[in-house]
Parts: structure tokens; C-alpha cells; sequence
């Protein structure tokens, strides 16, 4: 990391604590979408390179190198995740309000149902929860890069049970729990699906760029079984997330429809006319398409537009459901954004390769 670098950062360092003085609610929810979107593309990618382990196929072995060496830096993002730990009181509604008990929800839960949440949405609690999430999944990456286990269809097995349980329970813990009182079985599943479809974008647009530089020549048949991948991505993403909203619009329970009702107003029923179309419509009919699959360059264009979409997508999970003014997301979503992706390009224009190394003999 060069010196220009560790400057940029330092000034995005001292930019990140004005916005938190300023806006410690906004801040600290776009720093959570930034933080789930660059750790679903680690752990996404990671659950893509498990399922090819059961599978087999030549697909696999075009994307696991870059996706294991990125599996690297989960160490670092479980590092990044302890300021939301600090500033949990800005963020949850029920942290501020832990000390009142079950009384927190007098009058919206049941007596037995009250219990339980106020236990489980207990300040000390999820803070363990958190760290476990956390370390559980930094083992995960490290142990899929040990020569032993790297293709091992028993620990790919283990480690997607692992995976699936863990990264749902925290979609409830970290995103759900915005919103306390609204609850969804199909959420879990959907933040997963769209992990891995992150994952497997990013992987996408690797290998594409790696074929363009002709750093790895791979045959046409392995872009078409990726472009079949992410077609399967898309449509069980929609899939989960249609059903989830039609069920919870039909019944018309005042405590599940506040989610979407939140994402109505302020510009969010636009992003989620922009997910429909560019996140499944139009993705789904390109893909359909067997010559777009076997080009390298457009597959490849493709997949980074899903990318691009799978961000608005967290946003869209994330942002509404805290009572900030839309202008305050227009500077704070952009700069947690920007954030991470200075802290990935600083890593990548520096020594990274020494990095890699050093991390991995460590």
C-alpha cells in the first residue's frame, strides 16, 4: 500500500467521522449495506466454489482460484464489521430500549412471544451472536484454502449447512431487526440467494476479464454452463423474493406489510421497479440465450450489471427501514460505498500478491 494510498484513506477516515456526528443513523446504515455487499461477494463466492466441490465440472475450475484468494480478506471484514457493534444504539430501535424488557413490545406481542424477542433482541446477546457469525465464517474461508480441505466434498457439505443457517440467522439479526417488529421466514433465503448470485457474479466477470487478457483461455461451453448459473441465480431470487411478498401482501397483518409499506414512499417504489426489470426481467431474457452465454465479454458485462443491481438490492433491504430523509441516503449510501471500494483498490494497487502471502503464512 503506497503512500497515496494511506492518504486517501485517512481523508475518506476523517470524511466517515463528520458524517457520523452528522448523521450517525444514515452513516451507519449505509455502512451496513456496504459492509453485507462486499461480505456476500466473499462468503457468495466461497458458497459457489462448496457447491462445485459436490458437483464437479469444469465451470468451477475457471472461478475457484480468484474466489479462494478472495475468501482472504474475510478476516478483514469481520474486523470492519466492530464500529456497527459500537454504534448499535443508532442503528436498532430496540437496543436504546433493552432495559425496559418484554415491556418494549406491551401492547404489539403476546406475552410469550414478547419474552422471547426481548431476550433474543438483547443488546449483550446479539453482540455474541454477531461475534460468532463472524468467526465462524473467517474459519470457513481459511479452512476451504487448506490443501486438505480445498476439495473435500464432505467439508464443502458442512460448510454449506454452516453457511445457510449462519448467514440467515444474521440476515434476521443485522437487517431484519431494523424493523423489529415485521418478521419473514423466506428472509433468511433470500439474503443467501443473493450472496451467492453475488458471488457468482463477481466470479463471472473475472474469469470474462481473465479470457479478455488472455491470462486463461477458457472454451465457450464453460461461459454457457456460467451463464446458465447465473440464470438459475436470478430466477430462484425472484422466485423467493415474489413469493415472500406475495404471502405477506395477501394476509395484510399490520406488523408484516410495514416493510413493504416503508419501501413505497420516498423513491423506494422506483428501485423496486429498477430491480424487477434490470434484477430478473431483463437478465432472464438475455440469458436465455445460448450465443450471449458463450461470449466472454458480454457474459461478462452482464454479470457486473447484476452486481451493480444486487447493490441497489441491499440498499433497498437495508436504508427504508430506518426513519432517515431520502436526501441523507443520496451522500451516505455513495460514501460507505466508496469507502470499501477504496480500501479494495488500495489493497489491489499495492503489493498484493506479498499481502496474500503474508496473510496466508500467517
Amino acid at each position: 500500500m503506497n503512500a497515496r494510498s494511506i492518504l486517501v484513506l485517512i481523508i475518506l477516515a476523517a470524511i466517515c467521522v463528520a458524517a457520523w456526528r452528522y448523521a450517525p443513523a444514515a452513516f451507519f446504515a449505509a455502512y451496513l449495506a456496504a459492509w453485507w455487499f462486499c461480505t456476500g461477494l466473499v462468503m457468495g463466492g466461497l458458497a459457489n466454489v462448496w457447491a462445485h466441490n459436490l458437483t464437479g465440472g469444469r465451470w468451477g475450475e475457471a472461478i475457484r482460484g480468484p474466489l479462494l484468494d478472495l475468501s482472504r480478506l474475510m478476516w478483514l471484514l469481520a474486523l470492519l464489521f466492530l464500529p456497527l457493534l459500537f454504534g448499535m444504539r443508532e442503528l436498532y430501535p430496540w437496543a436504546g430500549l433493552a432495559a425496559q424488557g418484554p415491556q418494549r413490545w406491551a401492547g404489539e406481542l403476546p406475552l410469550h412471544s414478547a419474552g422471547f424477542k426481548s431476550a433474543w433482541l438483547s443488546p449483550s446477546f446479539f453482540v455474541v451472536r454477531s461475534i460468532a457469525y463472524l468467526v465462524l465464517w473467517t474459519l470457513l474461508a481459511h479452512l476451504s484454502r487448506r490443501p486438505r480441505l480445498e476439495r473435500s466434498a464432505r467439508f464443502a457439505a458442512a460448510a454449506l449447512i454452516l453457511y445457510g443457517l449462519s448467514v440467515s440467522l444474521a440476515a434476521v439479526d443485522w437487517i431484519m431487526s431494523l424493523m423489529p417488529l415485521w418478521y419473514s421466514s423466506a428472509f433468511g433465503l433470500v439474503a443467501g440467494t443473493g450472496q451467492m448470485l453475488a458471488g457468482m457474479a463477481l466470479a463471472v466477470v473475472l474469469a470474462a476479464r481473465a479470457n479478455l487478457r488472455a491470462e486463461a483461455s477458457l472454451p465457450p461451453i464453460v461461459f454457457r454452463d456460467l451463464g446458465n448459473l447465473l440464470l438459475m441465480y436470478v430466477m430462484t431470487w425472484a422466485y423467493l423474493v415474489f413469493t415472500q411478498f406475495l404471502i405477506i401482501w395477501a394476509e395484510n397483518l399490520p406488523h408484516e406489510i410495514v416493510w413493504y409499506v416503508a419501501r413505497m414512499n420516498g423513491g423506494w417504489l422506483v428501485v423496486a421497479w429498477l430491480l424487477t426489470l434490470f434484477h430478473f426481467f431483463v437478465p432472464l431474457v438475455i440469458l436465455l440465450f445460448r450465443n450471449v452465454k458463450q461470449a466472454p465479454v458480454l457474459l461478462g458485462w452482464i454479470a457486473a450489471g447484476l452486481l451493480a443491481m444486487h447493490l441497489l438490492d441491499v440498499w433497498w433491504m437495508i436504508l427504508p427501514s430506518l426513519a432517515v430523509e431520502w436526501m441523507q441516503w443520496l451522500w451516505a449510501a455513495p460514501l460507505a460505498i466508496l469507502v470499501f471500494g477504496a480500501m479494495a483498490w488500495a489493497l489491489v494497487r499495492g503489493p498484493y500478491p506479498v499481502q496474500l502471502e503474508e496473510m496466508k503464512n500467517g
